[in-house]
């Protein structure tokens, strides 16, 4: 079968990640939980993709010229697969903080919450390593250029298909 990897990727590194995260889903309490976390921007334009529609047929979609965004910072429980969002005005440090926090509260029953995540400068800005001091939560790493680690990135996927591919939203509100 094919898959598809990041050229950039270590398969060393990540060899030796899916390894730590099966040792980290053993060990862990059975109230604490394992979250995969990363943002996306969707931008409010129509998305061409791929579509079934009549050979020799055309099919036109509108698109806007502005390039207005939402931004959603987001985490899926890597086994209920609930997922937490959160829309901010830019992911940063300051809105990773929130998701922490509505995380913490949406989970008090855990004694650990570990979040994998990428290596977003924002994600490992001193300002978050110090808030976590406070946190249930424990922040992990993947290795760089590992979105095929990342099950949030199933999400994103998922959800620019149904949203922005081959849809077209007059306005921005319609959109959001």
């Amino acid at each position: 079968t094919n898959e598809a990897v990041p050229c950039k990727a270590d398969p060393e590194k990540q060899k030796e990640f899916i390894e730590k995260y099966e040792q980290l889903k053993v060990k862990k309490a059975a109230e604490d939980k394992i979250f995969f976390m990363d943002g996306t921007h969707p931008q409010h334009n129509s998305m061409t993709a791929y579509c079934w529609i009549e050979k020799g047929e055309k099919k036109e979609i509108p698109t806007n010229t502005g390039r207005k965004r939402i931004n959603l910072n987001g985490a899926i429980d890597a086994e209920t697969h609930e997922v937490t969002i959160r829309e901010d005005d830019s992911v940063n440090a300051q809105s990773t903080i929130k998701l922490f926090d509505v995380i913490e509260a949406r989970y008090a029953q855990a004694q650990n919450i570990y979040i994998i995540t990428d290596n977003a400068p924002y994600y490992r800005s001193a300002l978050v390593q110090d808030y976590l001091v406070f946190l249930r939560i424990k922040i992990e790493f993947l290795p760089s250029y590992s979105p095929n680690l990342n099950l949030i990135e199933r999400v994103w996927n998922f959800f620019h298909k149904k949203i922005p591919y081959n849809q077209f939203y007059d306005t921005y509100d319609k959109f959001k």
